[in-house]
């Protein structure tokens, strides 16, 4: 079992997850808590270790994060953790679309290769993510070009 921990942030719904990356201030714990609010189960909030297994590329929370989500302007937040979360897709709040349908972008990590959204500034972005990790697909273009 190979991994590593990143400065990002995820969520599940179930067991598929999203894994969310921006710099400082980008609103990941924004973004987090959001999806929580629309039903999802925090998984890690500021860094998340990656670990590659059987059933793909795997999040969780270090230890001393577990149940712990920054609240800007309230303060640290406890909520229930899942375990871990399966990847599904990646969310970059660092970068925007480039055009109102754009074309598959895609982040490799691990040898694991996952539908990349470029989120920044995107309107109903908590939603689109939630319908997408509870029982939607990517785009048919996501699954033909890659």
């Amino acid at each position: 079992m190979s991994g590593e921990t990143l400065h990002a942030s995820c969520v599940a719904f179930d067991s598929r997850a999203v894994l969310i990356l921006g710099a400082s201030g980008a609103g990941k714990s924004s973004l987090i808590l959001s999806l929580i609010a629309l039903g999802g189960t925090l998984v890690a909030d500021d860094r998340v270790e990656l670990t590659v297994e059987e059933k793909g590329l795997v999040a969780r929370a270090p230890a001393p994060l577990a149940g712990r989500v920054e609240a800007r302007g309230v303060g640290i937040l406890s909520s229930i953790p899942c375990a871990d979360g399966v990847l599904h897709c990646v969310a970059s709040l660092d970068q925007a679309p480039d055009a109102r349908m754009p074309e598959p972008r895609w982040w490799t990590h691990l040898g694991h290769t996952l539908p990349l959204i470029s989120g920044q500034n995107v309107p109903d972005l908590a939603p689109v993510l939630a319908i997408l990790l509870r029982n939607a697909t990517l785009p048919d273009s996501f699954t033909s070009e890659r």
